[in-house]
């Protein structure tokens, strides 16, 4: 009982339960004791806790994944008071985000992202807010060229700065996290108009407190906070979380301020003047939902989510080449044949590299980087027999389906054949679904497949990816990810034998 193990390790905890105890003793005689015969089955909720002791609060998509085998793809558990539906494995999870869009579309409200956004941005708003900002950050992101060749164009000269950087350890070790400075500037370079030095303080900065928000987003006791907000004073994690964000939100209301300032209709260089420059469009209207806290949640949604997936993919495919010497020595053999020396490859050349495309996606495949982010019902909805009541916490597993046994013949194995057919040409696979589907999927797609393949064919091209020395291949652990808002890979160091 993984949970109950952490509990009782802390006296503040002890007393947290004996306090949650009595508050619970008010509130479950109402809610347990009656009959419910509209939601999916489930483990019996224990008081207080509910079923938080089947779950390991460091991997819940792997104790969802075992609660699976024994109630079926749709259950109901109880994280604490809350009561939420599961859904596990590709039909399940495809028919309430594609069959079912509009009824899943909503986010809950999770406690520490109400505290953060109070109900803006891109992510965690709901209703006409949502799609309206949703619309209106594609619409720009578009203006700004991701999807067309002026990304492309950027993404490779970052690759040159990245290179460069990379090069300038001359094959000594260095830390895995290095190589998330360039598709973080990618995103800075869309958010705020220009790219950073890879030293520039105010870049440091933002990376620094990025981690330090994702690591706390990660945290057992954030996880007790979200279960039990009204006990938040016994907590700490969520009031230094709190305070990390302050110290990004001042850095958007200086670039905000400056955007204002400077702001030029016939040059939107960045999505903060294209929200400024929105902002003003609409001050005639009487509901203005482009006012300052969605400007600055809008800004911090895309700051945090828009460089940690796309950062920490890249690190895991590293880490990967390492663990698998061989694949890393195909990939470059392929890349050898399509990309003419001294350029790089574009974004069209993936058509001629299917056994490169396949590695990329197996890497998304087999990390399951975001386990699952919780969506809720927007209204009452009929669900495979079942009758969810508007405003139901649903969690859609994402890593149930990326390891769906129906779907993969190694599901946990890192096997790039699961995206080729017998003729070694790369197959589309409708269980791939990392960045989710429907209305709510990832809004940074198109920008993260783009940065994933010419990044990773990139370095690839000019280096060769070993473990440090005294260390070996079979030495590198795949199977325990440091769980933070994301599964990051464990702190590892690389050395980047270049090719040239």
């Amino acid at each position: 009982m993984p949970l109950l193990n952490f509990l009782l390790s802390s006296p503040a905890c002890i007393c947290l339960l004996c306090l949650v105890f009595f508050l619970a003793s008010l509130y479950f005689p109402r809610s347990f004791g009656k009959p419910n015969f509209t939601f999916p089955p489930g483990p019996t909720p224990l008081p207080i806790i509910g079923n938080l002791h089947l779950l390991d609060m460091k991997r819940q998509d792997k104790s969802i994944l075992k609660l699976a085998e024994k109630y079926g793809p749709v259950f109901t558990l109880h994280f604490g008071f809350q009561k939420v539906v599961v859904l596990t494995g590709y039909e399940a999870v495809r028919d309430a985000l594609v069959t079912f869009t509009e009824d899943f579309v909503d986010r809950p409200p999770i406690p520490i992202f109400e505290e953060i956004q109070r109900g803006n941005g891109v992510f965690f708003s709901t209703g006409e807010l949502w799609r309206t900002t949703r619309r209106f950050t594609m619409a720009s992101m578009r203006n700004l060229g991701v999807g067309k060749k002026l990304i492309e164009q950027q993404i490779n000269e970052e690759l040159g700065f990245l290179v460069e950087d990379i090069k300038s350890f001359k094959g000594e070790p260095f830390i895995l996290r290095t190589f998330n400075t360039a598709p973080t500037n990618i995103t800075f370079a869309l958010l705020f108009g220009e790219r950073f030095d890879y030293k520039d303080p105010i870049f440091t900065t933002l990376l620094r407190l990025i981690d330090e928000v994702m690591c706390l987003l990660g945290s057992p006791f954030l996880h007790l906070f979200n279960f039990y907000p009204f006990l938040g004073f016994l907590f700490n994690a969520h009031k230094i979380l709190l305070k990390r964000i302050e110290d990004v939100r001042i850095i958007i209301r200086e670039y905000i301020k400056t955007s204002k300032q400077d702001i030029n209709a016939n040059s939107l260089k960045s999505y903060t003047d294209a929200l400024v420059f929105k902002q003003r469009e609409d001050t005639t209207k009487r509901e203005n939902l482009f006012n300052d806290d969605n400007l600055i949640a809008s800004i911090l949604d895309l700051v945090m989510a828009g460089t940690e997936t796309t950062a920490t993919t890249l690190q895991w495919a590293v880490l990967l080449m390492m663990k698998y010497p061989k694949i890393q020595k195909k990939v470059q053999e392929e890349i050898g044949r399509v990309v003419k020396p001294g350029h790089w490859a574009t974004y069209d050349d993936r058509k001629d590299m299917p056994y490169t495309n396949a590695v990329i996606h197996e890497v998304q495949r087999f990390i399951t980087l975001l386990p699952h982010v919780p969506r809720s019902t927007s209204a009452d909805t009929h669900f495979r027999g079942y009758f969810l009541p508007k405003g139901t916490m649903v969690i859609p597993s994402l890593t149930s389906v990326l390891l769906d046994r129906s779907h993969w013949e190694t599901p946990h194995e890192f096997n790039p054949n699961h995206f080729l057919d017998a003729d070694g040409k790369f197959v589309k696979k409708e269980a791939f679904m990392p960045f989710s589907l429907g209305r709510r999927n990832c809004i940074g797609e198109s920008l993260a497949k783009m940065e994933l393949f010419l990044f990773f064919t990139g370095l690839l091209q000019k280096f060769t990816f070993q473990p440090p020395p005294g260390l070996t291949e079979t030495d590198l652990d795949l199977t325990v990810p440091k769980t933070t808002f994301t599964l990051r890979p464990q702190p590892q160091l690389t050395c980047a034998i270049p090719l040239e």
